[in-house]
């Protein structure tokens, strides 16, 4: 017991040390991967086993209810495993670059790390021996699998041995040692097994295979454990069907390579198909596809079972390493042989784990998981209360400061949610489905009025919201429509809400919806974005049943799609929308006029930002900032607030590996849960931001974090040549005259703003150029009631980082370009006519009059005749190289893109 506490002291002591590392910490694991294997740890005084869910392994101790996170892998975790006395704990992701994690399971923390095991594949399996010296892990390359033995307690990643497979033999799927020789291994597919046996000594593999007899005889389709080592013969054990075949093995492995596989049995044992074969202690243990367990002695003699579990198909069965409390030693020294059965737990093919104590025959359910698709998921306005939707119909609220579920319902007529969210004072709890209906729910008892059920829409209803009033409610779905429902306040048995109207507005998927209040009262307005670049603003008051009308339609990009919107706290007199774009870029719009007041540098994370939300700020926060909580396609981010362009102010972390479908703030700022989508697992982070904080503050003061995103620095070359442009700008604006007096000043005119940008290699739009003389010129005006009419060298930094591209001239846009505007050659190659070239110039996009595209190609070309310079035919390559003049490097990317 002294020993136990110890241990669970120390874990929290680590995991608290590790968390305070962390902006964004993992709090709870909601799902696991029915697939991978479970793992009793420890089944005393406490019951603790190990899973997985999506690219985390968890240790759940199921008496206090509490969950430690090994987290540490980018990728889904594709296979694990324990040691036999459960202390050391192997776990594999299937990424590029997939990764072994040995975890130290007393402290949670991982104690080796084996990069690209199989450098040209991932890994299938994995296993420890019976003395956990060593660890073999499978690759499973379809082409040409491998086996490698790893000595992972060593400091270097050393091989031991190596083997390449045989295709002809089928894909193997798992690996074990012979419990009883640790140069002894086993691996099987559906149809062959492969016997190994491996001398360090000699630094090579033996490895002996056999045809599988019985191949025409079909496998249980769910059988995953399928060949186990006797542990006490020379026997090979594999489970076909309902029968299990036995192989005699030779003791000699290496010189009698030809003989390794003696007498050939099949013992037909039971009715039902097997899915798990395993052994434990001198018991041959089954689990079948009708939920049953059980036990066999050497001569396949049944000795006991149990089928009171009435589950579905087991896949995993894993047993305690401790012996049960009452057993006797003397008993073994009888002339009868006690029945000893270890406690186990077993999982099942929908994700659930069941806990047998075998002296008291009690069966538990220790965890119970939904193992379906979960897109929906939204936290209560005031309460500790989160609820999650998934798409078999399940709706379930959690209270994530009890650890409990509070309520659930499962939709018969309407299943796969796919949008859930409260209203602001926690009455309505409102669903949309896939199939395009709307239920508005009691948010306590999840009941609902019949007559409250709208299947108006008929297409996917993939974002919902209430208005701060809670008196409308608005949805957006996978057809482009926006749809309006209105709060009558009936109190009798008829209806409170009524659907009020629907509208098309856009042309391309709507991405966010968003309601708001209207600056000068209290009135709700409602907002949508779209891919169209389009945003649209919906007159609620004039809005009559069924028909819902609009206020205005604003194009607020010219180029990039805007991703998501939020609005932004209220730094300043104004009131700002929040808009991030597929850009990496992020616009503050004024919320009267949808003017862009400011563009800023977003985080960059490997993907764009999909969803934002500000942070609600708690009563008790230490901290006098606000912050921003983001998303991108498979990350969870977080962003001090007011935005900059400082790259120190946000952090991020890998969240759901196969793609983060959406995200909900709890009430107090405390916590972020994220739904994962198709990994069907939800996860609950713990807000730390203090650590954000701090790092943004490691970042420097001032100008340093700027400095530091400017090529050499500001002891660079490029921040001597933007020095001297900025002179040089000076003297452009008051005149070549070398007669007259120049006077040198900190700053200069917005005039000269666009032409300093051209000389450092960003070339803006006129838009572009509009937005930032509005940026600069209102920059100050909320507060001084002045227009700012020039620019210091240190605001002009700022604004070039904040508005050039994030990565620079893409090669991949000029060669879009090509191909939507030209056509192709015989080579495949886009072209484009000149004629077409000067046409589109002058119609397409910001119109050019002849003179001016005349002038700049004057410029670019030289004094000559632009007819015997420019060729009729124009590639990308020639208009990139030869017209633009952009480096080599540009050139030679644009033409390894066009062969791809």
């Amino acid at each position: 017991n002294l020993r136990l506490k110890y241990k669970n002291k120390r874990i929290k002591k680590k995991q608290k040390k590790f968390s305070n590392k962390r902006s964004e910490v993992i709090y709870k694991v909601f799902g696991m991967n029915p697939v991978l294997p479970i793992y009793s740890l420890q089944d005393s005084d406490q019951l603790i086993f190990l899973y997985a869910s999506a690219h985390v392994g968890i240790i759940f101790n199921h008496t206090l209810n509490s969950q430690y996170i090994l987290q540490g892998h980018c990728c889904p975790i594709s296979c694990m495993c324990v040691s036999e006395d459960r202390r050391w704990i192997a776990t594999v992701d299937r990424g590029p670059r997939n990764m072994v994690i040995i975890w130290d399971s007393y402290s949670g923390i991982p104690v080796n790390t084996l990069f690209e095991c199989h450098p040209d594949s991932s890994v299938a399996a994995v296993g420890f021996s019976n003395d956990t010296k060593y660890l073999a892990t499978l690759g499973d390359a379809e082409d040409q699998q491998s086996v490698v033995i790893w000595d992972w307690t060593s400091k270097e990643q050393k091989c031991l041995c190596h083997v390449e497979l045989n295709p002809k033999d089928g894909f193997q799927d798992h690996i074990i040692f012979n419990p009883n020789d640790s140069t002894q291994l086993l691996s099987g597919s559906k149809t062959h097994i492969l016997i190994y046996k491996w001398v360090s000594s000699h630094d090579h593999v033996s490895a002996q295979l056999t045809t599988d007899p019985s191949k025409s005889i079909p496998f249980a389709d769910l059988c995953l454990n399928r060949s186990v080592f006797h542990w006490k013969k020379l026997q090979v054990l594999k489970a076909i069907g309902s029968s299990i075949v036995v192989w005699e093995i030779g003791k000699n492995l290496i010189e009698k390579q030809s003989q390794c596989f003696g007498r050939i049995q099949t013992v037909h044992i039971q009715q039902e198909p097997i899915t798990v074969l395993t052994i434990t202690d001198t018991y041959i243990v089954t689990g079948d596809i009708q939920g049953n367990v059980r036990f066999y002695d050497e001569n396949f003699l049944l000795v006991s079972w149990y089928t009171d579990f009435n589950q579905d198909p087991i896949v995993y069965i894993s047993f305690s390493k401790e012996l049960p409390k009452e057993t006797n030693e003397e008993d073994y020294f009888q002339d009868v042989d006690p029945l000893i059965i270890r406690n186990f737990i077993t999982s099942t093919i929908n994700a659930k784990i069941m806990h047998l104590n075998t002296q008291t025959g009690v069966i538990q359910t220790v965890l119970q998981n939904d193992y379906d698709p979960l897109h929906a998921l939204t936290c209560h306005p005031f309460q500790p209360v989160v609820a999650f939707g998934n798409l078999q119909g399940m709706l379930r609220l959690w209270d994530y400061n009890c650890k409990a579920i509070i309520g659930n319902r499962i939709f018969e007529t309407e299943k796969q949610i796919q949008s859930i969210t409260f209203d602001p004072k926690g009455l309505f709890l409102a669903v949309g489905f896939r199939t395009g209906a709307v239920y508005i729910l009691d948010a306590t008892t999840l009941q609902n009025n019949p007559q409250e059920i709208f299947n108006c829409i008929k297409d996917s209803i993939h974002l919902i919201t209430f208005s701060h009033d809670s008196q409308y409610l608005a949805t957006a779905d996978a057809s482009r429509v926006v749809s309006l429902f209105r709060n009558e306040g009936h109190t009798d048995s008829s209806p409170r809400w009524m659907f009020v109207g629907r509208y098309c507005s856009h042309y391309k998927p709507i991405q966010d919806l968003l309601f708001g209040v209207q600056l000068y009262s209290a009135k709700p307005r409602l907002l949508s974005v779209g891919l169209d670049r389009q945003l649209v603003e919906y007159d609620l008051e004039k809005s009559e049943s069924n028909k819902l009308l609009l206020i205005s339609i604003k194009r607020i990009e010219q180029s990039a799609m805007p991703r998501c919107m939020t609005w932004y706290p209220f730094f300043n007199p104004e009131e700002f929308l929040l808009v991030s774009s597929d850009n990496y870029k992020m616009k503050l719009f004024n919320s009267t006029t949808t003017m862009c007041r400011k563009t800023l540098l977003g985080p960059t994370y490997g993907s764009p930002i999909r969803k934002i939300i500000v942070l609600p700020k708690a009563t008790a926060s230490k901290t006098k900032s606000h912050h921003l909580a983001f998303i991108t396609d498979n990350m969870l981010g977080l962003q001090i607030l007011p935005m900059d362009g400082n790259p120190y102010k946000s952090s991020a972390l890998i969240c759901h590996p196969t793609g983060v479908s959406t995200f909900s703030c709890s009430y107090d700022g405390k916590f972020v849960f994220t739904a994962g989508g198709s990994d069907s697992s939800a996860l609950s982070w713990k807000v730390n931001l203090d650590v954000l904080d701090a790092a943004a503050a490691l970042g420097g003061a001032d100008m340093d974090p700027f400095y530091s995103l400017i090529e050499g620095g500001r002891d660079g070359r490029f921040y001597k040549e933007m020095e001297d442009f900025f002179f040089y700008c000076q003297i452009r604006h008051q005149g070549t005259d070398m007669m007259k007096r120049i006077e040198v000043s900190t700053k200069i005119p917005l005039s000269e703003v666009p032409f300093l940008m051209r000389a450092l290699g960003h070339f803006p739009t006129e838009q572009e150029i509009e937005d930032m003389f509005n940026e600069i010129k209102f920059s100050r005006y909320a507060e001084t009631g002045k227009y700012v009419t020039d620019i210091d060298l240190e605001d002009f930094i700022k604004l070039y980082i904040n508005h050039r591209p994030a990565f620079g001239i893409s090669s991949e846009e000029l060669l879009q370009a090509f191909n939507v505007l030209g056509k192709k050659n015989l080579l495949g190659n886009p072209i484009i006519q000149k004629s077409e070239m000067i046409t589109f110039l002058q119609a397409r996009g910001e119109h050019m009059t002849e003179e001016e595209v005349a002038d700049c190609l004057t410029t670019l070309l030289g004094e000559c005749s632009l007819g015997s310079v420019i060729p009729e035919r124009i590639s990308v390559e020639l208009f990139t190289h030869q017209i633009l003049g952009l480096p080599l490097g540009i050139k030679q990317k644009i033409k390894i893109s066009s062969q791809k």
